[in-house]
């Protein structure tokens, strides 16, 4: 299946011996001319080259961030090496590279940091001793390493949560991206992806006509399932609501069963909803490339359709770090939001809204309808680590095991230090779910896939299910090469959607039942 060692699992995690450069050749596409260009930023004759003055753009880049972002001195002059971070990587553990442990992985720049913009490294770096104070030059060899080991971190922020200090790795990731995409180093896919969504509305490229398309097929797919006319509305003017959800909730399973679980959510409370062909795209890349500019103008084109369309509330799906986009800079980013209904949050998580509606006693559901599978729950890092799913603190760990305890009648938890703030990402995070990472992909979803082996050893477990379109599309991916199967992902709304009994579900069934006994 792989050209590379698929790490074993262990009962227990277990710390790899090191094994320098064992990730030193994986490096994503560099983004072409027309990928740079396209999202303003420099680029070379050749992909993979740098501009020219490269260097001083570098340092000019790097000096205004550590101005304009007090956060980022601090991780540059704060860190004491004490090893607390080491072993709390998902890409260390499971390629036992040294330089994928986080203070290795913060040090790639942290060295050019001392070297240019304190006193030591000046003074040390002119007698051509920089290594002495812990410095070095900046050279286009560091830069390639840079350009390698920033894309091994999935920006999930893990190793934060165990910082004595609470250096953040993901700013020093996005702040370095961001400084390589304005010297040549775009990266293809996050770069190639961003400028869709401006062009088209989503990641995807998927036109109006196409969205309006596949939404009329999930309309007649659900009325011939279950006999009742479920509505997946499109760029209806004065709905309630105006959801915002991934691309890849509107044709990939397991992520359209979920679409399908919003919809039946909102049909059974009585809200009015649509979507927006110009906003079919809850995702952000512009976090995971660390452009602010980028998105802010991301967030932008959702506050102008929220306006266009006169909606009253903002809704998100289930996307982890378009929820840490949204939850975190959406108020700051593309504010003020004065013109919807200050007495719902802004924005709010399809979860809470779900929580409320089964809180609220108005939706009828069977949990029998999801006794064929035993299900655990993945935190996403996004929203583990960068949210909340309401006012509570811990709420976003909460609310989704509510809704799925709700929904379903068999529910095992992961190993305690595997889930809630010490979640391990899925490995395919932080604008690193491409082909051309699957081996980092794989090897860095080693700590999830012992923690699901271990749950489906000790309680069961048949199915692991997740709020988040990348969690979910990376385990279809990488399951099988642990053993399992693609199908064992699921959405929570994808359970919602199979156990809620909508009114006159059924009823056709139960006719012709009727009709055949008196026959």
């Amino acid at each position: 299946m792989a050209d590379y060692e698929i790490p074993e699992t262990h009962e227990f995690p277990v710390i790899p011996s090191i094994m320098e450069g064992a990730m030193a050749h994986s490096s994503p596409y560099v983004a072409n001319v027309e990928f740079q260009e396209a999202m303003g930023f420099p680029s070379p004759a050749e992909p993979g080259q740098l501009i020219d003055g490269w260097k001083e753009k570098f340092l000019e880049l790097l000096e205004e961030k550590l101005g304009k972002y007090r956060s980022m001195l601090v991780f540059m002059d704060t860190c004491v090496k004490c090893g607390a971070c080491t072993d709390k990587c998902h890409y260390f553990l499971g390629t036992a590279d040294p330089k994928n442990m986080p203070v290795a992985r913060q040090d790639l720049i942290r060295k050019i940091y001392r070297r240019y913009f304190t006193l030591p490294g000046n003074v040390f770096g002119k007698l051509g001793i920089p290594g002495f104070v812990g410095a070095a030059e900046l050279t286009e060899e560091a830069v390639r390493e840079m350009y390698s080991y920033y894309h091994q971190c999935s920006e999930c922020r893990r190793c934060a949560v165990f910082c004595p200090f609470g250096i953040d790795t993901a700013e020093v990731t996005m702040a370095a991206r961001d400084i390589l995409a304005n010297i040549g180093m775009g990266q293809k896919y996050s770069n190639q992806i961003i400028p869709k969504i401006h062009k088209i509305g989503n990641n995807l490229g998927l036109p109006e006509a196409a969205l309006a398309d596949t939404l009329e097929g999930l309309e007649e797919e659900v009325e011939e399932d279950i006999g009742v006319k479920v509505r997946f509305p499109l760029d209806e003017k004065g709905a309630d609501i105006l959801l915002v959800t991934p691309s890849a909730d509107f044709f990939a399973e397991p992520h359209v069963d979920g679409l399908i679980g919003y919809a039946k959510v909102f049909h059974a409370a009585g809200v009015s909803w649509t979507l927006s062909s110009q906003a079919s795209e809850a995702a952000n890349f512009g976090l995971f490339i660390g452009n602010y500019e980028s998105m802010r103008n991301i967030a932008l084109r959702i506050r102008d359709e929220a306006k266009r369309l006169g909606v009253k509330r903002i809704i998100f799906g289930e996307c982890g770090h378009a929820w840490r986009v949204a939850y975190n800079h959406l108020n700051t980013l593309a504010g003020p939001w004065d013109f919807l209904d200050q007495n719902y949050p802004v924005p709010q998580h399809i979860l809470e809204f779900t929580k409320d509606c089964l809180d609220r006693g108005i939706l009828n559901i069977d949990k029998s309808e999801n006794d064929h599978m035993t299900l655990t729950f993945h935190d996403s890092c996004n929203i583990a680590r960068a949210s909340r799913i309401g006012e509570e603190v811990g709420s976003q760990f909460t609310i989704p095991r509510a809704v799925i305890k709700a929904v379903c009648n068999n529910f095992y938890d992961m190993s305690a230090n595997t889930i809630h703030d010490e979640t391990f990402c899925c490995g395919g995070g932080g604008g690193l779910l491409t082909d051309d990472l699957m081996e980092l992909r794989v090897k860095g979803a080693l700590p999830r896939m012992e923690a699901l082996k271990n749950v489906i050893a000790d309680n069961g477990v048949t199915h692991m299910a997740a709020i988040c379109a990348i969690c979910k599309s990376q385990f279809t991916k990488v399951l099988p090469y642990y053993g399992m199967t693609m199908d064992q992902i699921v959405s929570v709304h994808q359970l919602v959607s199979s156990a809620i009994v909508l009114d006159g579900q059924g009823d056709e069934a139960e006719e012709l039942e009727e009709a055949e006994e008196s026959a």
